[in-house]
């Protein structure tokens, strides 16, 4: 007897990242032709944020060349992997990447996208990057009807973003999800973090502050749902110095000897 018809969402690619497993459904039209989204950017141009990444990657080369082999880069929001997979390939032999992505159904697409593109030297972790260790409730948005689910917001915000479908945010479809804070990691050394978490970031840089002492790490962090004001303020007063590069801020410490070549490039 066959099986129930099943509707298919999660498709592989071939893409310019590599082999990737995305999400068709991944998308918020805005109109006829345009619209956004990881999977639709990917669908539609077959990359997602290639000047992005490629900034990040001449990042990483500075950071490699100002302070040595073992570069450590941590992704908050790595979504299915783009930017973990291509810094992954670019530090083989001399740097690695902490993938860490809270929606469960888009943490196994970025666990296989590490595998099927053999990024042995990348680690994806399931979890919410915050200021503490626990656990928190997450909506969880129905993958088989378009949305957005990258700009999905973890927590309860004022005026959250439509993605693309509404989004049922009482106890009846509630995810337990694990949080972390980078300081709970307690690495020896980190290079480079991308926050990129839907109005969260000012958590994660309150749940990083020894990392942020000990390592001094570039950071590129979304300025989208986040007060930009305060959040200027918060790495100012750690020594950085703040560029806006697009929908973000690239931070860069003033002790940092990369911090005039990418002054420059910022």
């Amino acid at each position: 007897m066959r099986n129930p018809n099943r509707k298919i969402a999660f498709i592989l690619a071939s893409t310019d990242h590599g082999t990737f497993i995305i999400n068709r459904l991944d998308y918020h039209m805005l109109d006829q032709t345009s619209g956004y989204g990881v999977g639709f950017e990917i669908l539609e141009k077959g990359c997602f944020q290639s000047a992005e990444i490629d900034s990040t990657l001449q990042l990483l080369d500075l950071r490699r060349k100002h302070h040595g082999d073992g570069v450590v880069a941590i992704d908050c929001g790595a979504n299915v992997g783009t930017h973990t997979i291509e810094w992954a390939k670019r530090m083989t032999g001399w740097g690695s990447v902490l993938a860490i992505e809270a929606q469960e159904r888009i943490f196994y697409a970025l666990a296989g996208n590490l595998a099927i593109n053999n990024c042995f030297n990348a680690r994806a972790i399931l979890a919410a990057v915050g200021n503490q260790v626990g656990e928190m409730m997450t909506p969880v948005p129905n993958y088989l009807v378009p949305g957005s689910f990258g700009s999905l917001e973890l927590k309860n915000l004022d005026k959250p973003e439509f993605i693309g479908q509404q989004v049922d945010r009482s106890g009846s479809n509630l995810a337990t999800v694990r949080t972390l804070s980078i300081d709970s990691m307690k690495l020896p050394r980190i290079d480079f973090i991308k926050i990129d978490v839907e109005g969260m970031e000012l958590e994660v840089l309150e749940g990083a502050t020894q990392s942020i002492a000990n390592s001094f790490p570039i950071m590129l962090i979304e300025a989208i749902k986040v007060d930009q004001d305060q959040l200027r303020i918060v790495l100012e007063r750690s020594g950085y110095r703040v560029f806006k590069m697009a929908q973000n801020f690239l931070a860069i410490h003033s002790s940092d000897r990369a911090a005039s070549q990418i002054s420059t490039r910022a």
